[in-house]
């Protein structure tokens, strides 16, 4: 039952999903359970991911040919984004506002709590949005069901990097302030053992779907994308905050597509 809680806290912190009145009550709240909650982010990537899969397939039925497939990534993007409040496209825009606007770290830590989006961010979020649903398009020429089960696994498994971002860097926001502060302290090994779980169904899919290789490509970008970041807030910010998740997860689930659209 406590898994659960902490499953439907981490639906409730990351997502639309209305978790409201005696359903609330029960799942209960503290910062404690918020950050137990942590583990489950990659469980949230399934429900997002799954959204948007039966999205992009609905779409390709009723939409064929090139432009079809490039109006079904655009509808599955543009669902995933509903589905999470574009929470993780807002980290990724106030990071590149932070560190593209100062090579001050205080500076960085200052541009990245405003609510204004800048050059930086506008840039980023066209750029990152824009690949993402070019790189959709050419996935559903492998097939629907073979360009869903990426969209899930994307979701998924760019959702367990973070949880190594706040196991292995400190956390720098604003302690009064920031979104993250229940994530402030690291996550233990069953946070990560957990998230792992969650996120070994999504690798085992790829491989059904894409074969082995394939899947050790799509490991390996993730992994990549996830230490370029880990080092970039290391050496800029010497430490994580809650937008440096959600640009992590925006960059790693990139990565995957990127990984999966490659022909070698």
């Amino acid at each position: 039952m406590n898994g659960l809680r902490h499953y439907l806290l981490a639906l409730q912190f990351f997502t639309r999903v209305p978790v409201t009145g005696r359903l609330a009550q029960w799942v209960g709240f503290s910062p404690a359970m918020l950050r137990a909650s942590a583990a489950h982010f990659p469980g949230v990537g399934w429900l997002v991911g799954g959204v948007g899969a039966l999205v992009f397939v609905a779409a390709q039925w009723g939409l064929p040919g090139a432009a079809g497939a490039l109006a079904a990534a655009l509808l599955s993007t543009a669902a995933t984004v509903y589905v999470t409040g574009a929470f993780h496209e807002d980290g990724l825009a106030d990071v590149a506002d932070g560190l593209g606007g100062s090579a001050d770290r205080a500076r960085s830590l200052e541009i990245m709590k405003d609510s204004r989006i800048g050059a930086f961010g506008a840039i980023a979020l066209v750029l990152t949005l824009g690949l993402k649903v070019a790189l959709l398009a050419v996935l559903a020429g492998q097939g629907a069901f073979a360009a869903a089960g990426a969209i899930v696994a994307a979701h998924v498994l760019s959702r367990f990097a973070p949880l190594w971002l706040i196991r292995t860097l400190p956390h720098v926001g604003d302690a009064g302030t920031s979104k993250s502060k229940p994530l402030a302290d690291a996550i233990g090994g069953g946070a990560l053992l957990v998230g792992l779980l969650w996120s070994l169904p999504a690798a085992a899919g790829l491989f059904m779907l894409h074969g082995g290789a394939r899947t050790v490509a799509v490991l390996a970008a993730c992994a990549l994308a996830a230490w370029w970041m880990a080092r970039l807030l290391r050496r800029r910010l010497q430490g994580f905050t809650g937008d440096g998740l959600g640009a992590t997860q925006q960059l790693c689930e990139l990565a995957i597509y990127l990984a999966l659209a490659w022909q070698a």
